[in-house]
């Protein structure tokens, strides 16, 4: 048995040999290759070309499969391999994937999703900032949507029930009293509109008067004329 130091004891990159599974889990399987201690991963989605849920589904402890090694990386102080089932006929152990197309695309895909912890970004110093212009933490003065002068608050809605209840206690006497206040403006409406139509009245009649005196003032003075010429 020999002990892998770095990447020279491990078994070459895209070779093809057949391996014990010494362990099962949800996302794969772990596969022990005759002649290396190091384990590789068999990850669910290497299992086959359909979709697995489970690598149970697939493998059981113990079981012998063909794999491909797809994948040696140093991590750390660890080495981590990774192997395909999928690119390998497991009755005839035949490369399935003689290009390494398949491989190539998976490593790529796999890169891009790869956890890359130490490269994200935060918004805590943005989240602990207090803006000057509002005085509200969150967010930088210059992407501070408040508008310059006065600020309103919202005020809780006050409850209906008071006035309603102020409005139907009221007492006969009040009734009365409200009643008696709207005849006395009526009979002040009616005496307004009396004195106006009298006031009317006696200066129609001043005028006729006043017309009559006139003509007869104009009768006797021809009168008077007449009386001369003769």
């Amino acid at each position: 048995m020999r002990k892998p130091a770095g990447l020279d004891g491990l078994p070459p990159l895209y070779s093809i040999a057949k391996g014990e599974v010494v362990s099962v889990q949800t996302y794969g399987a772990f596969v022990r290759l005759p002649g290396y201690k190091k384990e590789g991963l068999v990850h669910v989605s290497e299992m086959s070309a359909s979709r697995v849920e489970s690598a149970s589904e697939i493998v059981d402890v113990g079981e012998h499969v063909w794999i491909k090694v797809i994948g040696r990386e140093i991590q750390g102080d660890k080495v981590k391999l990774s192997f395909s089932m999928k690119a390998v006929n497991q009755g005839t152990g035949r490369d399935l994937d003689p290009n390494n197309v398949n491989a190539e695309q998976d490593a790529r895909r796999r890169k891009q999703f790869r956890d890359q912890t130490s490269n994200r970004i935060t918004l805590e110093a943005v989240l602990n900032t207090t803006c000057s212009k509002c005085g509200c933490k969150g967010h930088f003065t210059k992407d501070c949507f408040s508008a310059p002068g006065l600020q309103y608050a919202l005020l809780p809605e006050e409850d209906n029930e008071e006035p309603q209840q102020q409005t139907s206690k009221v007492t006969p006497h009040q009734d009365s009293d409200k009643k008696k206040k709207k005849k006395v403006k009526m009979k002040e409406s009616e005496s307004d509109s009396s004195s106006g139509g009298s006031e009317c009245k006696s200066k129609r009649r001043r005028q006729e008067h006043d017309r009559d005196r006139e003509d007869k003032k104009k009768k006797k003075h021809k009168k008077h004329k007449s009386h001369k010429h003769s």
